[in-house]
């Protein structure tokens, strides 16, 4: 994170894909913004009230992906996957355009929204960045689910575990610092499911546009996709993807540790909404500099609080 002006992308890029639970064929673009407009996801196949703000207490649904919506009851779903690919790229603002409910799953990871924004570039502006610092920490259990939020010197860091009855997932856990590591392989994890459940998400109306091009399925110990997993670690990777990306939804990047065991999406919400629902929890920072040596995070001379 040496690069403390905010940054939007250089040009426009496209992208389109199925919606891996509306089944739906959508199409997106992603555009230049200014600084300080953040993102914002816009539906053109709407003409009015079609602005959609990627903020944690605009998420109306977190069951199995993340859904947010506006007051006219207008929603974008499945942005998690986009929004973990800002997030680890450094993208503050940008508008995303899409003419369809669900943002398009691709092959299931952020890999190819990571390549392409890679390959436009990012187009940096002389407005300083402003950071989330949590200063408390704050935690949630529900039964055998766990997550927290602590305080951070310099860094996101994201430890995550998961645990499931089949025996070929069984046990991973990870954890990454987003704003140093090599993200390489959590962006190329992909989603991933049981055999057995396919039915019953169909049942419920989910999982419509699933299928071995965009999900990794598990049926008892074996993999059924032809080329297997990426990664050793893909199944507890991808929870992290999804944890970077529900974490944005702060509006800004955040300096925390969180650790989660067997959460998900809703969990993470449930945490936000805790955390920001008293002010002594965080402070909004904003950079006074060109460049931050880690050591300097709590320099007060390098960080003028605005909240």
């Amino acid at each position: 994170m040496s690069i403390l002006t905010q940054s939007t992308i250089a040009n426009k890029v496209s992208f389109s894909g199925i919606g891996v639970h509306t089944g739906n064929k959508v199409n997106i673009n992603i555009l230049p913004s200014f600084p300080n407009s953040g993102i914002i996801f816009k539906r053109v196949d709407l003409k009015n009230n079609n602005i959609v703000v990627p903020n944690f207490e605009n998420v109306s649904e977190a069951t199995l992906c993340t859904t947010i919506s506006n007051d006219f009851g207008v929603k974008v779903s499945t942005i998690e996957h986009l929004m973990a690919a800002f997030l680890g790229l450094g993208i503050d603002n940008a508008i995303v355009e899409t003419d369809s409910q669900e943002i398009p799953i691709l092959d299931g990871s952020a890999k190819d929204f990571v390549k392409i924004l890679k390959e436009t570039g990012l187009k940096s502006s002389d407005v300083p960045i402003k950071l989330i610092k949590i200063n408390n920490h704050i935690e949630i259990e529900e039964d055998d689910k766990y997550i927290s939020l602590d305080k951070s010197n310099t860094t996101l860091e994201i430890e995550f575990e998961i645990n499931y009855k089949n025996r070929l997932i069984k046990c991973q856990k990870n954890k990454v610092n987003v704003f140093e590591d090599n993200l390489e392989d959590i962006f190329n994890s992909r989603t991933f499911c049981l055999y057995e459940d396919i039915e019953k998400l169909k049942k419920v109306g989910l999982g419509k546009g699933g299928s071995l091009e965009n999900a990794i399925v598990v049926k008892d110990e074996k993999i059924m996709n032809a080329n297997g997993l990426r990664n050793k670690n893909e199944f507890v990777n991808h929870k992290i993807l999804d944890c970077m990306g529900d974490l944005y939804l702060v509006g800004y990047r955040l300096i925390g540790s969180l650790c989660c065991k067997y959460g998900g999406h809703n969990l993470t919400n449930k945490l936000l909404r805790k955390v920001f629902s008293d002010n002594k929890n965080y402070s909004l920072l904003e950079i006074k500099g060109k460049n931050l040596p880690h050591t300097l995070v709590n320099n007060r001379h390098n960080l003028k609080s605005i909240a």
